[in-house]
């Protein structure tokens, strides 16, 4: 299911091969919630601006509009028309971010819904037989999401917790596919790696999902306020423990310059809500930094947002449109601005594998390192 093409230090130029199509890796998966990315774009949108993979959001689909209602209409792949790959995660960082009340057992988590308040319990079996009605190629385990700092010795528990849950994911998985009527039998399960920032716990942690042989591995519990030089030594850590025939996933990031610095150390795949969110409020991603069209400065500005960009926004519109739309409260300001940041994220994604091709990866992140991070 992955073919290593070609590794350049820790870096891994690939192919992750499945139901849905192959994915050229390293590869941005585009975060569509309940089903759709907030800006009115479309599957239709996402075909032409260069998207790979869909990534779905378990709980909110669980809530609404239900499971059971999309396995009726056949899964997500036909409820949304995108043909491609979709990940849904397990729903367990919803159930511990958004939950203001939540009762944590060996059975799973017992919650309250952030819509309407009911009560709602969900373990490993709960959130497998979720994702296998939502049909979707790639299924997440139920783990547990620790606030971060936590204290070794919960942190240790959790680990443990987690392993255990990740086994009873993989029984309830083989199960579910083996079934008469299942959306997508050939459903593929990922184990997450968790440990806070304690290196010792992550590489145990690691060491005990890898003896499992699932069809791919992320890392959790990242890129939730810690400083980046601690994820980056996280990584540094986890990643020589992570199975190298198998896809690895670095959950909720993040920023270009974050993702540079994941691919150096051999990650895959990554995803993250900040280029639409950030495009909703103006700040847009381009080849020389990060620009906020709420600035005056553009209010006369015929220019494209990017001038080396080859989006459809940037093919026909000026900033001093764009930031019109944002001023005047206009929906296709949301919309155009989505557009174009998640197409500059998998159009840099193609940019890396290229020069991962080339061998040139090296000299390719130190020169867009030092300007992608940047506000103009």
């Amino acid at each position: 299911m992955f073919r290593l093409l070609k590794q350049v230090g820790n870096a891994r130029r690939g192919e992750f091969c499945t139901k849905h199509g192959t994915v050229q890796t390293p590869a941005f998966m585009n975060v569509a919630t309940s089903a759709a990315i907030k800006g009115a774009v479309s599957a239709a949108d996402l075909e032409q601006i260069g998207c790979q993979v869909m990534l779905c959001n378990t709980y909110h689909l669980h809530v609404r509009p239900g499971d059971e209602l999309i396995k009726q209409m056949g899964g997500l792949h036909r409820f949304t028309t995108w043909n491609g790959p979709i990940l849904t995660d397990s729903g367990g960082f919803q159930v511990f971010s958004l939950a203001s009340l939540r009762k944590i057992e060996e059975a799973g988590v017992t919650f309250a819904s952030h819509v309407d308040g009911r009560r709602i319990f969900m373990g490993p079996e709960e959130s497998m037989r979720i994702q296998s009605n939502l049909g979707s190629t790639i299924a997440m385990a139920f783990d547990e999401c620790v606030e971060n700092p936590a204290p070794y010795e919960y942190s240790k528990q959790s680990c443990e917790r987690t392993v255990r849950w990740l086994k009873r994911c993989k029984a309830e998985m083989d199960r579910l596919n083996q079934l008469e009527g299942t959306v997508n039998p050939e459903q593929m399960l990922f184990g997450i790696n968790q440990g806070c920032t304690f290196n010792d716990l992550r590489i145990s942690h690691m060491d005990q999902i890898a003896e499992l042989d699932l069809d791919g591995y992320a890392v959790g519990g990242l890129a939730v306020g810690e400083p980046a030089e601690v994820m980056y030594d996280v990584l540094d850590h986890v990643t020589p423990h992570m199975p190298n025939n198998k896809p690895r996933y670095l959950m909720g990031v993040g920023t270009p310059v974050n993702i540079l610095n994941g691919v150096e150390r051999g990650i895959d795949l990554f995803d993250c809500v900040m280029p639409s969110r950030n495009a909703r409020h103006g700040h847009l991603f381009t080849s020389e930094g990060i620009i906020n069209l709420n600035n005056q400065k553009y209010e006369v500005d015929e220019s494209p947002i990017d001038r080396a960009c080859g989006c459809p926004v940037c093919r026909r519109y000026s900033r001093a449109y764009l930031r019109h739309l944002i001023k005047s409260g206009e929906m296709l300001a949301h919309r155009l601005s989505v557009l174009h940041n998640l197409y500059f994220y998998n159009h840099l994604m193609a940019e890396i594998r290229v020069a991962l091709e080339a061998g040139s990866f090296a000299e390719f992140k130190r020169e867009r390192e030092a300007v992608l991070g940047r506000r103009i």
